[in-house]
């Protein structure tokens, strides 16, 4: 199994309040495994948008816990800014990035928001991707008549009603809009005037509803802390329609009605590509760094992540990672040893790869999911119950699973040892000791988790599984 990553880029409907915007953030952070690469706020817009990325369970559990602080956080019968919102946390687009593909996300996607009705009471309408009808891909139409709107008519018409929940919104909350995408630039032109009926009829004349561009949607706005009109836009696809192209049409645009470009920034972050399609000075990009692109800023956040950090991780004084990643990181050793070996004998009939990934993965997986069981046991005594008991049954899978993987990967390294040469059989017994502690390690952490699960017919099905490999 291949490295599997993803992005994570949702927008809430805060960007004034420091210490609301931290703890969302906070929560994000609170998450092992899930790496958070940009965070902005607009003061204008009222919003903030943040970009995190890892495995994806892990992105997961830290895009419903900052949903959930969202939620107890903003309230938007008091918001006010000039971005269209129904919610607080107003949209949650995932990426896939590497080992994914769109229908994985969407299976991802959906599960949050069945999460997030679920524990939050909190409507949810899909989009792009994971859109469960056709008028529901753009967000546009989702978010037509913003809270206040969809309010009231969520109750009376039938094309209205969130795709998970009932025929209201949250009360303070709103709702929030799930999907999945592929990489969107959020990309603001700001012009030299404040006159905003200009921004309008320029976003009007290039975005695609409208007859522009295509994979381009845009909307003017005033800035009013800036004294200017903006042109804010999403592009969907820059392959198609890169920013440069999207940039000239804005300044002729402005043009005929004796404006011009002050500026233009990004929103979160952009693909390498995007910048190599279009030089920096041209752009006349003002917060333009390199950290802005998103392979450099993830390249640099996964870098160094080797046994010296793991082991520093495994020491200090916190749960996680604990022995469920250790037994994760001895089976994928076990592997990575069994495919040396296999290549140094030249014993093409081995393939030790989707071991070693599944395993690599399996030592996040767990530390993720053990964290979400100390979420659980932290929440108000009358919703703990469910949700400790859900969260339990994942953290006894993961471990099972490795106990399961580390068992056949055992069996195929004694197989290796018959037909490897003497010269790296102290190798091949390392890998299969590796592999035997795996099994061992894991199938501990089941047993103690297995103690606290409530669900007879779950508890049983595991302890079976467990059986056959004791």
């Amino acid at each position: 199994m291949p490295r599997q990553l993803i992005e994570c880029v949702p927008n809430f409907s805060e960007g004034r309040d420091a210490a609301t915007i931290e703890a969302i953030t906070g929560a994000v952070r609170s998450v092992a495994g899930v790496v958070l690469l940009d965070r902005e706020s607009d003061a204008d817009h009222n919003r903030s948008v943040l970009t995190f990325a890892g495995p994806p369970e892990a992105v997961l559990e830290a895009a419903f816990r900052a949903v959930e602080r969202a939620v107890a956080l903003i309230d938007l019968n008091r918001h006010q800014g000039v971005h269209p919102r129904i919610g607080a946390a107003d949209v949650v687009p995932f990426v896939p990035i590497e080992g994914l593909t769109l229908a994985d996300c969407v299976r991802l996607a959906e599960r949050l928001g069945e999460i997030i009705w679920k524990r939050l009471g909190v409507p949810v309408y899909f989009y792009e991707a994971a859109a469960r009808a056709p008028a529901r891909v753009n967000l546009e139409n989702i978010r037509r008549g913003q809270f206040e709107g969809l309010r009231e008519e969520v109750q009376t018409n039938p094309e209205r009603l969130p795709d998970i929940g009932e025929a209201r919104l949250h009360p303070t909350a709103g709702a929030t809009v799930v999907g999945v995408r592929k990489f969107l630039i959020a990309y603001n032109i700001n012009l030299t005037t404040a006159y905003v009926e200009i921004a309008k009829k320029i976003a009007r004349a290039i975005r695609f509803s409208s007859g522009g561009f295509p994979f381009v949607k845009a909307m003017g706005v005033p800035l009013p802390s800036r004294n200017l009109a903006q042109v804010s836009m999403n592009l969907t696809d820059f392959e198609q329609t890169p920013i440069h192209r999207v940039f000239e049409a804005v300044r002729a645009e402005a043009a005929r009605y004796g404006a011009d470009i002050a500026s233009s920034e990004i929103v979160g972050l952009i693909p390498r590509k995007a910048l190599e399609m279009t030089a920096e000075f041209y752009l006349r990009c003002e917060n333009f760094r390199p950290d802005l692109v998103l392979e450099n800023r993830l390249e640099d956040a996964l870098a160094g992540r080797g046994l010296d950090e793991f082991l520093d991780a495994l020491a200090a004084p916190a749960p996680t990672p604990g022995g469920g990643s250790a037994a994760a990181a001895a089976g994928a050793m076990a592997a990575a040893l069994g495919a040396m070996v296999a290549g140094v004998a030249k014993l093409t009939n081995f393939d030790f790869a989707t071991d070693r990934a599944f395993l690599a993965e399996a030592v996040r997986r767990d530390a993720a999911a053990y964290d979400a069981v100390v979420a659980a046991y932290r929440r108000p005594k009358a919703e703990r119950a469910p949700v400790v008991e859900e969260t339990l049954q994942q953290a006894t899978r993961v471990p099972l699973e490795v106990a399961e993987r580390s068992a056949r990967l055992q069996e195929t390294l004694e197989k290796l040892a018959a037909e490897a040469p003497p010269k790296v059989s102290s190798d091949v017994e390392t890998a299969i000791a590796l592999a035997s502690a795996a099994v061992r390690g894991a199938l501990a952490n089941v047993r103690l988790n297995l103690a606290s699960i409530k669900d007879e017919a779950f508890r049983r099905s595991a302890e079976e599984r467990a059986a056959a490999l004791e």
